[in-house]
């Protein structure tokens, strides 16, 4: 389940203001602003942003003991054959 501060993290990560957390996701910026200042946001609404975050390479963990992100750079398929 996505946190506060996962997604603090996560836009740490990829230098992203909450306006842009909520276009990339599709969410007003209000709601990813509220929900980082600690309301309950829908669950739906929580998918599209990690979703969205996913796309960049972002993958939030949060378990029992930590919360956070983290970056994974790959090389995205481009169809050319190396």
């Amino acid at each position: 389940m996505l946190t506060p501060e996962a997604l603090r993290a996560a836009r740490g990560l990829l230098k992203w203001g909450v306006r842009d957390v909520a276009a990339a996701a599709g969410v007003s910026w209000t709601t990813v602003s509220q929900f980082e200042n600690g309301r309950d946001v829908r669950l739906s609404t929580l998918n599209k942003i990690v979703a969205a975050l996913e796309a960049e390479g972002v993958e939030v963990i949060t378990t029992d003991e930590k919360t956070g992100a983290t970056i994974c750079i790959g090389r995205r398929a481009t169809g050319n054959a190396h």
